[in-house]
């Protein structure tokens, strides 16, 4: 039986990736503090704070896979010291924002990297996260690039956000959609693959995207998911900003909607996730999840990301 050690595993993705690790018959462990919620059935969880010492004292023996979900630098450094020696082979979970330009239409893996300069930056610290791994288990490790991760439970909100708002009545504001994509990772399109990817010591870097999708079709697939009869009303990049409507995601937002020079962040190329096992699952499926999710949860619940339904009449009222 195949010893897994995750580095985190009770939040969102890492407790969707343990499940699929059960599921393929792994003996799991997770280190964490425990705060973001249990783990699955199945698995264990040791306790602990990886920020002080001895935070690795409570793991023992050898480990066929560890996969590292954090990229804070107090806690990327720590756990290699601790536990490369020891390790098969490892995961880290990075992320496409690690690309210095997001400009280039199918860009693969091979694709400039930012600098590492600013540690307080996402994109900066997961770029020195790689860079401090690869050196330690350059023949042992798969860097895994995950694009925008969607699916039930997604607490980012910035996918829920669209089946959920055309959910409700009225007219819906967006971006316009000329000449923009949509590409997405099903949360547990992603999971199994990285359970996969544990089990067949797979290494190297992959780009972990699903499909490019016109943002015109995207969002009339979520709009027909949801049963929408409302008119969708596109106001330029220039009008939203003026009235500080954001991009991409976080407060008083367009989920999805991505400056112009910066469009292809949403078409990278994903060949290398096919060729390593990746599946992707249709994207109506996954609208339809997320539908689904977003009803439980609360269609008028609040968001991490997109417009209040006060903030988008606001805003309407100010264009039309």
């Amino acid at each position: 039986m195949q010893r897994v050690l995750v580095l985190g595993g009770t939040g969102w993705a890492g407790r969707e990736t343990v499940r699929h690790l059960i599921d393929s018959g792994a003996d799991v462990t997770c280190l964490a503090r425990g705060t973001s919620g249990g783990v699955p059935d199945g698995a264990r969880l040791v306790r602990a704070d990886r920020t002080v010492a001895g935070a690795y004292d409570g793991l023992h023996g050898e480990w066929d896979e560890v996969i590292e979900f954090s990229y804070a630098p107090d806690l990327v450094g720590p756990a290699l010291h601790a536990l490369a020696d020891r390790a098969a082979h490892w995961t880290l979970v990075s992320t496409i924002s690690v690309y210095a330009h997001n400009d280039h239409p199918g860009a693969d893996e091979s694709a400039a990297l930012v600098s590492p300069a600013d540690l307080t930056q996402y994109p900066d610290a997961k770029a020195a996260a790689e860079l401090a791994t690869r050196r330690r288990l350059e023949d042992r490790l798969l860097i895994a690039r995950p694009g925008l991760i969607v699916g039930p439970g997604d607490p980012s909100d910035r996918f829920g956000y669209w089946p959920a708002r055309f959910s409700r009545s009225g007219r819906a504001l967006l971006p316009v959609t000329e000449d923009r994509f949509v590409q997405v990772i099903d949360v547990a399109d992603l999971a199994a693959w990285l359970a996969r990817a544990a089990t067949n010591g797979i290494r190297g870097t992959v780009n972990a995207v699903g499909d490019v999708h016109p943002m015109t079709t995207a969002l009339a697939e979520m709009a027909d998911a949801a049963s929408s009869a409302g008119d969708r009303v596109e106001v330029d990049d220039d009008a939203l900003l003026a009235l500080d409507v954001q991009y991409w995601a976080g407060p008083r937002s367009l989920p999805l909607w991505l400056p112009r020079p910066d469009t292809a962040l949403a078409q990278r190329s994903g060949r290398r996730f096919l060729e390593t096992g990746g599946r992707i699952r249709p994207l109506v499926e996954t609208i339809e999840r997320s539908l689904a999710d977003e009803r439980r949860r609360g269609i008028d619940r609040e968001r991490r990301s997109g417009l209040t339904a006060a903030e988008e009449r606001a805003v309407l009222d100010a264009v039309l």
